[in-house]
């Protein structure tokens, strides 16, 4: 098996050219496979899921009514970053996730954005994410998004687009780095050959930046990673995280508060926790601020992290900024706080509240992606060229009905993998998933989850829409020298 026969039908392949030769040195691993003996490629394939099996790496689907835990689907072929690339996703991410922290923090204070008409406050707020419980919060260092995962995209002309931003409990680094230490096994001699950049300090980094987030008084940080529990669709990597970082996995049950304190119940008593870092959403975090029927959440926890004797990560109101009509702000946020242009830019979006915009996408739905502001795991969405004739009417019958909720973007056509679908070859569409740490600095992991549609011909990666994951392989640069 080898790839002498592999189609690129055209699209952007992120291993190939389009004359079918490999992208520069990644010509090392098309070698490699190339060599195999013939079925060993589906002997390592199956020896890379029997090890994510038995690691547990499996993940729930809401609504699924058998209740099963399945395992991450994972493909064997890597996807493969230059350094100069990389190079320019950092800066770019970088960029983006400071930006976006400062409107969040001007969101919740002055509001110059609004007052000088960059955002219009009928967009912010009503946001879902927007939480006028959060108006005056001091998060330590003013940071908000602790953690955020930025979803990328590549069209056919090679252009990297951002798709989506996530900054409120975004998931995915566990099967990035379980995926990392799978392959760095099946192809040892390649991963060496290419220098490619280190992953496996990522438990530590997170760990470090939580620390640096504690309240001033303490001395040595408590951290706890706070999970709805087994039955949340990424308890394994709660638990993963917190057994990474050396610190305790807690329900909400399991915190108390006392005078504006946290204390965690142990069988030694109670043990004051100075940062939280959260894995459950705000409506459920304190049942005295937010939802009063949240069983998951810790009573008082708003209290505390108010007068300063806990820290929240990522902090509560972060979500104002995930909304996807935000998003089609970004560009104008980043030029009104940092004077600059975007250096990632969005993909072409419609904004559905605009007049205007809204009646160019009900006369062409057929040719766009809508999207509701608020989803995720790719539910919601209409794929205007995928779709039936029934599908748009019922589309322009909700844009109409709430067009606040809705926006719409151009169909890219998303570059590719190699992926191996019944013992041959064949391109998959993906995306990629880098996740931003920001404590003291911002530090972007030089990698990424890329999600992969294991459906011919979907452009829907998410894991809950029988979407898989391959590992994502930086390449270093002459000063990039750690691999792992």
């Amino acid at each position: 098996m080898n790839f002498n026969s592999y189609d690129t039908e055209g699209y952007y392949d992120e291993l190939f050219h389009a004359d079918g030769t490999p992208r520069g040195k990644f010509r090392l691993l098309v070698d490699r496979i190339n060599s195999l003996p013939e079925g060993d490629f589906q002997r390592r394939q199956r020896a890379a899921e029997r090890n994510l099996m038995h690691m547990g790496i499996t993940f729930n689907v809401y609504g699924d009514d058998r209740g099963q835990e399945k395992i991450f689907p994972f493909d064997l072929v890597p996807r493969l970053v230059t350094a100069e690339q990389w190079e320019w996703i950092d800066r770019g991410l970088r960029q983006r996730i400071h930006a976006l922290n400062l409107f969040i923090d001007d969101v919740y204070h002055d509001r110059k954005v609004i007052r000088d008409g960059v955002v219009p406050e009928e967009i912010v707020l009503s946001a879902q994410g927007f939480r006028e419980q959060c108006i005056g919060l001091k998060p330590p260092q003013g940071v908000w998004c602790h953690v955020t995962g930025t979803d990328l995209v590549r069209d056919s002309d090679g252009q990297i687009y951002v798709l989506e931003d996530n900054l409120r409990v975004p998931s995915g680094v566990s099967y990035l780095l379980q995926n990392r230490a799978v392959l760095k096994q099946t192809f040892p001699k390649v991963f060496r050959g290419l220098g490619v950049r280190l992953v496996a300090d990522y438990p530590g980094r997170l760990l470090a930046m939580l620390e640096d987030v504690a309240p001033p008084d303490a001395e040595r940080p408590q951290v706890a990673v706070v999970t709805p529990g087994p039955f949340n669709s990424a308890y394994f990597e709660h638990s993963f995280l917190a057994q990474q970082m050396g610190v305790e996995l807690v329900e909400g049950r399991d915190l108390v508060v006392e005078n504006d304190t946290v204390y965690m119940r142990t069988t030694a008593g109670l043990e004051r926790v100075h940062v939280i870092y959260r894995r459950i959403d705000d409506d459920f975090l304190d049942p005295q601020v937010f939802r009063p029927d949240s069983m998951l959440g810790v009573p008082g926890v708003m209290d505390a992290y108010r007068k300063g004797r806990v820290t929240l990560v990522n902090a509560p109101g972060t979500g104002v900024a995930d909304d996807k009509v935000i998003y089609a702000y970004v560009p104008q946020i980043i030029r009104y706080y940092l004077g600059e242009d975007a250096i990632i830019p969005n993909v072409p979006t419609y904004m559905c509240w605009d007049p205007q915009q809204r009646q160019h996408v009900l006369e062409n739905i057929e040719r766009l992606v809508v999207k509701p502001a608020n989803e995720s795991g790719g539910y919601g969405l209409l794929i205007g060229p995928h779709a039936s004739e029934s599908e748009h009417e019922e589309f322009r019958r909700r844009i109409l009905a709430n067009s606040r909720n809705y926006i719409a973007q151009t169909t890219l056509s998303l570059s590719r993998v190699p992926t191996l679908v019944e013992g041959r070859f064949e391109g998959r569409h993906v995306d990629l998933r880098p996740f931003i740490l920001y404590g003291r600095e911002i530090f972007v992991l030089p990698g990424g989850l890329t999600r992969v549609a294991l459906r011919k011909g979907s452009l829907v990666v998410n894991s809950s829409q029988g979407g898989g994951s391959k590992d994502t392989w930086v390449l270093a640069s002459g000063k990039d020298v750690a691999t792992a």
